[in-house]
This record gives structure tokens, sequence and C-alpha cells, in this order.
């Protein structure tokens, strides 16, 4: 069996429209489950909340998010940050560009000294994201 590491995204009650904004970006097949499908939450202020998301997207990526339950404490930090990179420039422009929709670009793609293009940015949830071209 092979193995992936992939990008679980924690949420306090925006993971739908995270996935959704993602699902927009990248494309792909998107699947939902709330708390309430689940019957993972006996709170009804949480049965609409996303317990898992995921998207599949055309490119391979796999990305998955959830909303953080009430009862848990959620931090929303900077420590870790999504990269994408890839050789294919205007898939990865567009990426970038739908990404900082409504976010905040850090470092707009441009030619950096290890010789690809590279850009930073944070998105309208708060996900940092990394995004470099490979120089060919």
């Amino acid at each position: 069996m092979t193995s992936r590491l992939n990008p679980y995204l924690g949420f306090r009650d925006t993971a739908r429209a995270a996935m959704e904004f993602y699902h927009s970006v990248f494309g792909g097949e998107l699947t939902l489950s709330t708390f309430g499908e689940m019957h993972a939450s006996e709170d009804p202020a949480e049965a609409d909340k996303i317990m898992h998301g995921q998207l599949e997207t055309p490119n391979g990526y796999l990305i998955m998010g959830a909303d953080t339950p009430n009862s848990m404490e959620y931090t929303s930090g900077s420590s870790i940050s999504v990269s994408l990179s890839g050789d294919d420039a205007e898939d990865m422009r567009r990426f970038f560009t739908g990404l900082s929709e409504g976010g905040t670009v850090i470092e707009p793609l441009t030619k950096a000294p290890w010789g690809d293009e590279f850009g930073m940015l944070t998105d309208r949830f708060g996900v940092s994201w990394l995004v470099n071209i490979t120089g060919r």
C-alpha cells in the first residue's frame, strides 16, 4: 500500500465555506459530512458543522478539513503552511490567484534565488500557503 501525507485543516465554524472555496480553486470532487449526519455530537448547535470534509482534485491533491467541536479548544495559528509545488506554471498561477481572493498576499509570485517562481499568502480562512513553480 502506498503512503500519503495530506493536510487536514481545522476550522471553527467555517469548514464548509473553506472546503467549498478550495473546491472552487482546485476543482475535483468534494464530499462533506456533518456532525448531525454522522451522529457525532449530541449538541444541536453542531448538527450542521462539518465533521469531515475531503477534496480530491484532478491534480492528485487531497485536502481534508473539519470544524472543531464547541467542547474543544481551537487556536488558529501560523505554525504550519500548506506547500504547493509544480511545474505547470499556468495551474500554479491560477491556484495562487484563486487562493489569494479575499486573503493576504505575503509575497507575490516572483523569481526566487533558487531559480523557481515563489509566492506566499494567507487565504481568507487564515491558512498559510507557499506556492513554488519549478523552473525548467
